[in-house]
């Protein structure tokens, strides 16, 4: 007999512990991923590590990255989304226990490519994972929530010297610390298994889409707007993560600062962002002026590691002036190929602005940890660190370039009406 019964949907206390749930996986793989930074001066005292050491362990990240952004879509929608979080929260959570492990520097190296190939598939399958249980209603909303969870890891990574300054008396004892943090991204896969699956019986879920995957006949299709994007993406993610892999050794030993207030100084980018996102998006919504808005990212951005060097400002106002950038340009960009983009080929285009990120991010760090080693930037050499200062402000005009150029294309006559808000559209 063929059971006609209607599956009724989840009720919200299920829905919002799953999304607690895989946020919280989110969580452990970015605490795992920003440890480095906080004992980066620690690693090269008592370890030996070069600069350019430092930047490898975030380089072989992104490389990693690159790789399984091919395959790991292809994964998530051959096994589903419960086997997928917890074969990529389980390779996440023992990277943070390898690179806790042991102090020699290729053993290390090997947990961060672990980190970078169960980290980034981990967060598309929490994405896909979404939209199955939030597709009918308060999915941007879910998202929103989603990433302040996974963001609190970067914010707790950078502000650890202060929570949990008992630990910091050797280079060792924060690592064991986002070791233990990071088998949340494990936990959280399980529960999640366990909640899908007991739910499957029960109500009914929304079908997610594929994931994003790179399909090469796709890129010839694309308009000079969205490579615009693209640019803007890679050059802007290039100036800001490698920088915050140094930033607090930075702080510390150009500027002075202690290592707690250099932890809380670094905390400032990802924490604004957590908190004025969200509203950032609702109100671009509303206006539109995405490629002005992207500009004016830009331009806040331009001066601030300049100002850092050359300057005697308090580091509190290039600080909170990239902390501006950092909320605006990706509440504006990633969305903004939504409408660029026709929605067949968004799989391919996320796909190959996310692949040409990693690239960017990758070759970066490394490129700034040479140039502090060639220049021999430390506590006795602070302007040491110029050169590299000099390169993320390359790359901060490029960018405005980038965007400049966007804005000249969506104000022309083949725009794509990024430009277009709510008002604008309804009348």
């Amino acid at each position: 007999m063929i059971n006609n019964e209607i599956k009724k949907l989840p009720s919200p206390l299920l829905r919002w512990s799953v999304l607690f749930f895989v946020s919280l996986a989110m969580f452990g793989n970015y605490y795992v991923y920003d440890s480095i930074a906080p004992i980066a001066d620690m690693l090269k005292s008592s370890l030996k590590f070069s600069d350019e050491n430092i930047g490898q362990l975030y380089s072989v990240y992104s490389i990693a990255a690159i790789v399984v952004l091919i395959f790991g879509g292809i994964i998530i929608d051959k096994w589903g989304t419960k086997k997928s979080l917890i074969l990529f929260g389980a390779i996440a959570a023992s990277a943070g226990i390898v690179t806790a492990s042991t102090s020699n520097l290729h053993v290390m190296l090997v947990g961060r490519v672990l980190l970078g190939l169960g980290s980034e598939p981990l967060i598309v399958a929490v994405t896909t994972a979404l939209v199955k249980w939030f597709k009918e209603k308060e999915l941007s909303f879910a998202m929103g929530i989603n990433l302040f969870i996974a963001r609190l890891g970067s914010v707790g990574a950078d502000n650890s010297p202060s929570l949990a300054s008992s630990l910091y008396t050797n280079w060792q004892s924060p690592l064991y610390l986002a070791a233990v943090l990071g088998l949340f991204s494990l936990f959280g896969a399980i529960i999640y298994f366990f909640l899908e699956s007991n739910a499957e019986k029960k109500y009914s879920l929304a079908k997610a889409g594929e994931t994003d995957k790179l399909k090469l006949a796709d890129l010839f299709s694309f308009s000079k707007s969205f490579w615009f994007i693209v640019l803007l993406c890679v050059t802007f993610y290039s100036g800001i993560f490698p920088f915050r892999s140094f930033a607090i050794k930075y702080y510390m030993e150009a500027h002075g600062a202690s290592r707690e207030l250099a932890g809380m100084l670094n905390s400032v980018l990802p924490f604004s962002a957590m908190i004025a996102t969200p509203f950032i998006g609702l109100l671009v919504d509303y206006i539109g002026k995405r490629a002005l808005l992207m500009m004016v990212g830009s331009i806040f951005l331009l001066p601030v590691y300049l100002m850092m060097a050359y300057s005697d400002i308090t580091l509190y106002i290039p600080i909170i002036m990239m902390g501006f950038a950092f909320s605006l340009i990706p509440a504006v960009m990633w969305p903004a190929v939504a409408y660029i983009v026709e929605e067949k080929r968004l799989g391919t285009a996320y796909a190959i602005m996310t692949l040409i990120q990693q690239v960017g991010v990758a070759l970066f760090n490394w490129m700034i940890g040479l140039a502090n080693d060639y220049s021999n930037a430390s506590s006795t050499n602070p302007e040491g660190y110029n050169l590299g200062l000099w390169i993320f402000s390359v790359l901060g005009i490029f960018g405005f370039i980038f965007a400049y150029l966007l804005r000249k294309s969506e104000t022309g006559p083949n725009a794509h009406g990024l430009e277009l808000g709510i008002k604008k559209i309804a009348e």
